[in-house]
């Protein structure tokens, strides 16, 4: 599995130098150098959050934090930088089951305050 993972990595690294060149020869800036190299600096973090994602959480896990990445993205970020955190600290025990998500994911959502009208 970190074979395939390596194998993607160097292949995207591969594609994103093809992208930096072709746009250094149409540019021919040393901005469009240094916004390329922060584009790369991103990618290769997100792959090493991915890979570490891949260690933390069971598959049904990763599928649902897929799924509400696309309505509540920076409640996910904001988790995913969590067990990140706890994954290096070594406070995590297990790998974290879809169940254990959902339990987090409440515990994240922020209290909804219930308000009353009365009348007088």
């Amino acid at each position: 599995m970190t074979d395939d993972l390596e194998e993607i990595r160097r292949k995207r690294l591969a594609q994103i130098q093809q992208q930096q060149q072709a746009s250094q020869q149409q540019m021919g800036g040393g901005d469009m150098q240094a916004a390329m190299q922060q584009e790369q600096m991103q990618a290769e973090m997100e792959a090493k959050k991915q890979a570490l994602m891949r260690q933390i959480l069971t598959p049904e896990a990763r599928e649902r934090l897929t799924n509400l990445r696309m309505s509540r993205k920076e409640l996910v970020e904001q988790l995913e930088n969590q067990l990140i955190m706890l994954a290096q600290s070594g406070r995590l025990q297990s790998m974290i089951d879809d169940e254990k998500l959902k339990q987090l994911l409440v515990q994240m959502q922020p209290k909804k305050r219930e308000t009353t009208i009365k009348r007088m």
